[in-house]
């Protein structure tokens, strides 16, 4: 059973989000292509209209919709063709009436012309007549000046996290080089004595970094760049030295290991003690009622996010996604509209939760005939294997106590 007085997840990250002052990074200017992924620093406003002249959709003729007006396969009309527009060039010509102009997909609509009509709907009389088949609304199959974008248009919003598509509006308008929120710096701490780096030989007794690795690549995939600290034994002042050099070049100290109750684990008890020589702050919060991650430790000294970890993969990621990230994308200047990637499924089999505590449960997804199921990957939240085999986390409330077989589940994918 889990303690009452623990906080839920939210109530823990609402207390660590609240006192953080962000964004305060500085923003650089880059060009386009260096910015995908990248938070916008400030508006982006249209210098230009897009497109910027009227353009056709389809290979047909331009025309005036007047002419076509009441036309169909048995009282079809008949329009003179004396023009054509050529791809790159402007019309130096004007339709008048009873006239149409050919013109391919993307071509410049010429005076006069306020639509365009589909080569399927027409049929060659000669070479300067057309029968037409179908009438046409005036603006069917053109893509107006402006349509897209308008000149003076708020494109791109500052704290937007920009997508392959917003890159290509603003070469579109012609803008190629624009100003971005520098990634935060997130320092990487590993702590424990059985702790050694990933190329070393294992003793009897140690396990190799895993957890640095994980946290890495989380990072730079929402945002941030790691910089790892190394390995450090379990001895107060190596430790509160590394945390204290990290808060002077980083925008988050991230602490591995060293967060449960044990005689050397004493991580709470230096953050406080280093949040004193500033003047305040502190640890927030030390443990949540979570599984796993239940000892996670939330602090906040100079302004700047602290956290420890528990030493489990499994709790890392959790804990990543619960905690580190809302922060990581609060220190980026993210407006708030990443939107995380799930999907429904229906569970495989029951699963039990205890009473009190907010369960995540590491799923694969499989499908079978028409409906996708999750499955749970069961293991303890020490091996690394339960994360690499699934697909996902399904969340059990802290209200509940499991999950039925056949019940539909919100997937949250990796």
């Amino acid at each position: 059973m889990f303690d009452k007085n623990y906080l839920l997840p939210s109530e823990a990250l609402d207390r660590i989000l609240s006192v953080i002052s962000a964004p305060f990074l500085s923003d650089e200017r880059l060009k386009i292509e260096e910015c995908y992924s990248r938070i916008a620093a400030v508006d982006i406003v249209s210098p230009e209209d897009l497109p910027a002249f009227s353009r056709s959709t389809v290979d047909g003729y331009a025309l005036n919709s007047k002419d076509t007006f009441g036309a169909k396969d048995t009282i079809p009309a008949y329009i003179n063709i004396r023009h054509e527009v050529f791809m790159g060039a402007s019309p130096d010509f004007e339709i008048k009436q009873g006239e149409a102009a050919k013109i391919p997909t993307g071509g410049m609509l010429p005076a006069g012309a306020d639509a365009v009509l589909m080569l399927e709907h027409s049929q060659v009389i000669s070479p300067d007549m057309i029968e037409v088949t179908k009438s046409v609304a005036p603006g069917e199959n053109v893509i107006q000046k402006g349509e897209d974008i308008k000149e003076g248009e708020a494109v791109i919003t500052k704290g937007h996290k920009l997508r392959a598509q917003d890159i290509g509006a603003l070469a579109g308008i012609g803008i190629t080089e624009i100003n971005v929120f520098k990634k935060p710096i997130v320092s990487i701490i590993s702590t424990g004595d059985e702790i050694v780096s990933a190329s070393n030989s294992l003793n009897l007794g140690q396990v190799r970094d895993i957890n640095s690795f994980v946290l890495s690549g989380l990072i730079m995939e929402h945002g941030g760049m790691p910089a790892k600290k190394g390995i450090f034994k379990d001895d107060y002042e190596i430790i509160k030295k590394i945390i204290h050099e990290s808060l002077n070049d980083s925008d988050m100290v991230l602490i591995s290991g060293g967060t449960s109750a044990g005689a050397k684990d004493m991580t709470a008890q230096i953050i406080d003690d280093i949040a004193g020589l500033y003047g305040g702050g502190g640890v927030l919060f030390h443990g949540v009622s979570l599984k796993p991650g239940k000892p996670v430790i939330g602090g906040v000294v100079n302004n700047k996010p602290i956290l420890g970890l528990p030493g489990h993969p499994a709790a890392i990621v959790v804990c990543f996604n619960l905690f580190i990230r809302p922060i990581l994308e609060k220190l980026s200047g993210l407006n708030g509209k990443n939107l995380d990637k799930s999907i429904k499924a229906k569970m495989a089999k029951s699963i039990a939760s205890a009473a009190g505590r907010e369960d995540h449960i590491r799923v694969y997804l499989e499908k079978h005939g028409n409906e996708l199921l999750s499955v749970p990957v069961l293991g303890k939240s020490g091996l690394i294997t339960t994360l690499v085999k699934a697909d996902g986390i399904v969340i059990i409330p802290h209200g509940k106590l499991g999950l039925d077989k056949g019940e539909e589940v919100t997937v949250k994918l990796f």
